[in-house]
C-alpha cells in the first residue's frame, strides 16, 4: 500500500499556486447557492443520474471491450505521434457556465434553426442571460446559464449576440435541473423531446465537465464527458438520445458509450501528474461518456472566461506550463473498459 499523504504534500508548487489563483478568481462555484456544504460538493443533476452514480466493480462489460479500447488507444497514440492530441478543451470548444442570481434580468433568445420548435422557443423566451455573457470560442459556441434559485438550466449551441439580439441554432432548457438525469427528454421542460440539448447526443453539456469547483477541491466526483474523432453511424447507446455519428468502422464508439478504468488498477503506482490523476480517479469511479464528435480525443474543462483569468494556463496553472497532451500521455488508456451497451438505432 502507498503511504498516507496529505493532498498538499503531493501537489507541486505550481499546482498550489494555481489553487490560490483559482480561489481569487472565483468566489463561488456553479452550484454555490445550491450546495449543502463544504463536505457535499455541488454536482449538476440528480444523485441517481448516470453522471453521478459510482460504478460497481462488477459492472458488466461489452463482449468486445478489449477491441474497442485497443482501437481508442491506437487513436490516442496516433494523436500523440502527430502532435494532434489528446486534449482537454477549456478556453476553446468547451462550456462557460454563468451562475446567475434570482433577480437576473431576462432576455429572449431566438431559435434560428430551420425547424420550428414552439416548446423550445417558449423555453427561451425569458432567459436570465447576462448582457456581458460570451459563448465559448470555437466552432460550437456553447454556453450554459444556471439559476440555482429557480433550479433551472439553459444551454445553447451556436449562440451569438447579434444586432437583432441573442440567437442560437439549437440547445435546451431544464426545469427542476437538480432532479433531472442530465439528458434531454419529456421530463426536462414542457414539450421537450430527446432531440433537445447543446450536444449531438442530447447529453447535457453541463454534464461531464471538469468544473472549476472540481479543481478547487482537487477531486472530480462525477462522470466525465469525452469527444472522439470517429463516432459510430446509425445507432447510439443509452443514456444518449441521438447521434451525429458518421463512421462505419465497427470499432467506432457510439455516442453514449460508457467507458471506465479497470477498478483493480492501482493508480498510486503510476505516478501520474495531479490533474491526470484526478481524471483517472473519476474515470475509475464514475466512468467516461462519449458525448460528441471532436477533432481529437478530448475531455472538457469548464471554460474559465467567466472568471477573468485562466487557471489552466501558464507555469503556475493546472496544465503545469505544458500541453494537455503531455499530461494525458500518462493516462492509462489501455486499462479502460467499455461497459455493456443498450443500443438504439437512430432510424427509430
Amino acid at each position: 500500500m502507498s503511504p498516507a499523504r496529505s493532498p498538499a504534500s503531493v501537489l507541486p508548487r505550481p499546482l498550489i499556486a494555481a489553487l490560490a489563483t483559482l480561489a481569487l478568481l472565483t468566489t463561488a462555484g456553479p452550484g454555490a447557492a445550491a450546495a449543502s456544504g463544504a463536505e457535499a460538493p455541488f454536482r449538476f443533476f440528480a444523485p441517481g443520474s448516470p453522471w453521478n452514480q459510482q460504478l460497481p466493480r462488477t459492472a458488466p462489460l461489452n463482449s468486445s471491450s478489449g477491441e474497442f479500447v485497443a482501437a481508442l488507444s491506437r487513436e490516442v497514440n496516433r494523436e500523440l505521434e502527430t502532435d494532434q492530441g489528446p486534449s482537454i478543451s477549456t478556453s476553446s470548444n468547451s462550456v462557460p457556465i454563468y451562475t446567475v442570481p434570482a433577480g437576473q434580468p431576462t432576455v429572449p433568445v431566438q431559435l434560428t434553426s430551420t425547424f420550428t420548435v414552439p416548446a423550445l422557443s417558449s423555453a427561451w423566451s425569458a432567459v436570465p442571460l447576462p448582457p456581458t455573457a460570451q459563448p465559448a470560442p470555437g466552432k460550437d459556441h456553447h454556453l450554459v446559464v444556471w439559476q440555482p434559485s429557480t433550479n433551472r438550466l439553459w444551454e445553447f449551441w451556436h449562440l451569438v449576440d447579434s444586432a437583432a439580439g441573442w440567437q442560437a441554432g439549437w440547445g435546451g432548457a431544464m426545469q427542476n435541473a437538480s432532479s433531472n438525469f442530465g439528458t434531454y427528454g419529456p421530463a426536462a421542460w414542457p414539450g421537450a423531446t430527446g432531440s433537445w440539448g447543446g450536444s449531438a447526443s442530447s447529453l447535457s453539456i453541463a454534464g461531464g465537465l471538469i468544473t472549476l469547483e472540481d479543481l478547487r477541491k482537487g477531486e472530480i466526483n462525477h462522470a466525465l464527458a469525452i469527444g472522439v474523432p470517429q463516432v459510430r453511424a446509425g445507432e447510439y447507446a443509452a443514456p444518449a438520445e441521438r447521434t451525429d455519428g458518421e463512421s462505419t468502422n465497427p470499432m467506432a464508439l457510439p455516442e453514449g458509450a460508457h467507458l471506465r478504468l479497470d477498478p483493480s488498477l492501482e493508480l498510486w503506482r503510476l505516478h501520474l501528474p495531479p490533474l491526470t490523476l484526478m481524471i483517472a480517479r473519476a474515470a475509475k469511479r464514475y466512468g467516461i461518456f462519449v458525448r460528441d464528435i471532436a477533432g481529437n480525443v478530448t475531455f472538457y474543462g469548464q471554460d474559465p472566461g467567466t472568471t477573468g483569468g485562466d487557471p489552466y494556463a501558464g507555469p503556475n496553472g493546472f496544465f503545469e506550463g505544458t500541453y494537455p497532451a503531455r499530461l494525458l500521455s500518462a493516462f492509462p488508456w489501455t486499462h479502460l473498459q467499455l461497459l455493456q451497451m443498450q443500443l438504439t438505432s437512430s432510424g427509430g
